[in-house]
């Protein structure tokens, strides 16, 4: 008896320094968007990194919320997840407020159809003359990101970041695009001129164009369609017209993933992302790289 509870005791403690030394390898960063570029405003919600320092070379996933959503609540089973599959995480803070579905919409989208796509291009690219919203160049999406892997470089030598930097932007390639609702199209519209490694859409967005979706959807793609995932839940109202989305996007009909679990809270648009029960779709849109 007193062998077995011996074992049992050594068994456990094995157990506890092998999650004590996991714990030990994750490295965890906050970072001040105001550190990275003293033009962004002070107080704005930070962005989050983290990694295992324990895997090398490990391919970043991009995390780009929905109007209104901050890093430092997003969907915390889809962030393990990937950091579970092997990647890295950088859930990135930018403007997501107002949201594309604001601004285009009645006379002014009745008057430019392409409100949309220059809506787009100046949030993501902080191209001024759009004029659509107040976004400045230097808060754009692809400039905040630049500049906070050039931070991660600078701070945090050890952690590998210059991996991802290509000179004065992003190693596209080494990257994966993730974002719920507003943030899932400003990844497809990104990964439409960028060849990333992946794009997930989580309920992407449903920009309107001149009688039905946007023309931006239809642009040639320089990622692959067979790297992108796009998921909505069958009873958001928009569920027909984010389908009509993905498959004019490209994207290979088994990877347009029509989610059906029974919703948790009354609001379908965030069960991508938050219900524990898709965590075998999240590890298959996540591949072990």
């Amino acid at each position: 008896m007193w062998r077995e509870a011996l074992a049992l005791a050594l068994a456990l403690a094995l157990a506890a320094l092998m999650a004590g030394a996991a714990c030990a390898a994750e490295q965890r960063r906050w970072v001040d968007p105001h550190d990275t570029d003293p033009r962004l405003a002070q107080g704005e919600p930070p962005h989050l990194a983290v990694y295992d320092d324990a895997i090398a070379g490990a391919p970043l996933v991009v995390w780009l919320g929905g109007t209104g959503g901050k890093p430092a609540t997003g969907p915390r089973g889809l962030y393990d997840t990937a950091l579970q599959r092997g990647y890295r995480l950088l859930a990135l803070s930018y403007l997501n407020t107002p949201a594309v579905s604001q601004v285009c919409v009645g006379p002014r989208l009745r008057a430019d159809a392409d409100c949309a796509q220059r809506f787009r291009q100046q949030r993501v690219w902080g191209a001024p003359s759009a004029g659509l919203v107040d976004d400045r160049p230097e808060d754009g999406i692809v400039p905040r990101l630049t500049r906070a892997l050039q931070h991660l470089a600078r701070t945090d030598p050890a952690g590998g970041w210059d991996a991802y930097l290509d000179g004065d932007a992003p190693r596209w390639s080494r990257l994966v695009l993730a974002g719920q609702s507003q943030g899932g199209g400003m990844a497809a519209f990104i990964a439409q001129t960028q060849a990333v490694a992946g794009v997930l859409m989580f309920s992407g967005g449903w920009d309107r164009g001149e009688g039905d979706i946007a023309g931006w959807y239809a642009r040639p793609s320089a990622t692959p369609a067979i790297r992108w995932h796009g998921t909505y839940h069958v009873a958001e109202p928009q569920a027909g017209t984010m389908a009509r989305i993905y498959a004019r996007l490209g994207l290979p009909a088994a990877h347009i993933h029509a989610l059906s679990e029974p919703v948790r809270g009354g609001n379908p648009h965030g069960e991508g992302i938050g219900n524990p029960a898709y965590r075998p779709l999240w590890e298959r849109m996540l591949p072990s790289p």
